[in-house]
């Protein structure tokens, strides 16, 4: 039998979920490096996704982007983020949270096209020119759920002033900007096998605030390996950025993620899994994507359930 590169929550969940034949078969998509074939992909990014933990192990989820180049690998063993290419907000969590030797996940997104790369490692170099990280472990993913939205340059009068704010609950304003949003991003993490960032996308509306400190996420039917909820399965640590692409806005949340197998809940749809998973939120910021880009939303993603808007 082939080696099984899955941990003990990965395959706990594919078992749980029925699909453990299905993620078994399908994972020769990891590789211990990034291939190849990926490098060009990569380098044409402008925009990735971010999770790392801080000293209190705490994780943490933003998002950056940045000019074709700003993001890319020269032998695909590490992952490099060209600075000078990039702005980050001051307050941004995961800028803060930048030590060598802690463990990182990458997600590289390109929404126009809906292809996206996931790439797991730890820190090796922090400069103010640059970040490098040793790669660890690399998967491509699938396009579902991914809203299309092409960059474009905004002119600097369009700029918005840098405002930040913080809480451990969620208000009514932070209510509205989740219930709106249709993109977010989760890191989650294992003891020994790291970090990972994940995408996670639906109709407005698609996640849910249960109460001032629980957000609701379905769980749709994806590639059967369940690289997030298996980390959840072993460590609750979770993050979730939620993009608002139209203000420039994004809300980071930091807590604990619990697994609900529970079927589905009436008018919060999974796609027929009924799977979700909640997020208990311990701390959250939300800041200005201070990035000179604006995104056109031109579709949503056809695999979509439908998500009755709630006002």
């Amino acid at each position: 039998m082939a080696h099984d590169p899955f941990h003990e929550g990965e395959i706990a969940v594919q078992e749980r979920a029925g699909e453990r034949d299905i993620g078994r078969r399908r994972h020769t998509i990891i590789s211990p490096r990034i291939v190849p074939g990926a490098l060009p992909f990569l380098a044409q990014q402008r925009l990735i996704a971010l999770s790392v933990p801080g000293d209190d192990g705490q994780l943490w989820t933003s998002v950056w982007c940045g000019e074709p180049g700003f993001v890319g690998s020269d032998d695909g063993a590490r992952l490099i983020v060209r600075r000078s290419l990039m702005t980050v907000a001051p307050d941004d969590p995961v800028l803060a949270r930048l030590v060598v030797g802690r463990d990182i996940g990458v997600l590289a997104i390109e929404l126009t096209t809906r292809r996206r790369l996931r790439v797991n490692g730890r820190i090796e170099r922090v400069s103010p020119a640059e970040i490098v990280v040793r790669v660890r472990e690399s998967v491509p993913n699938c396009p579902k759920y991914i809203q299309r939205r092409e960059p474009h340059d905004a002119p600097a009068a369009s700029r918005t002033t840098a405002r930040t704010v913080s809480g451990r609950a969620i208000d009514d304003e932070r209510r509205a900007f989740v219930e709106r949003a249709d993109t977010a991003f989760v890191g989650s993490l294992h003891p020994s096998r790291g970090v990972d960032a994940s995408h996670r996308g639906g109709e407005p509306g698609f996640i849910r605030v249960v109460d001032p400190t629980t957000l609701r996420v379905p769980d749709y039917a994806g590639n059967s390996m369940f690289l997030t909820l298996g980390n959840f399965e072993i460590d609750p640590r979770a993050s979730l950025a939620v993009v608002d692409f139209d203000r420039g806005r994004i809300v980071s949340v930091s807590g604990t993620a619990r697994l609900r197998f529970t079927g589905e809940i009436a008018g919060h749809p999974t796609g027929g899994t009924g799977r979700y998973w909640e997020l208990s939120v311990r701390e959250w910021i939300e800041f200005d994507w201070p990035s000179a880009m604006r995104w056109e939303r031109l579709d949503s993603s056809p695999f979509n359930p439908t998500c009755p808007h709630r006002s």
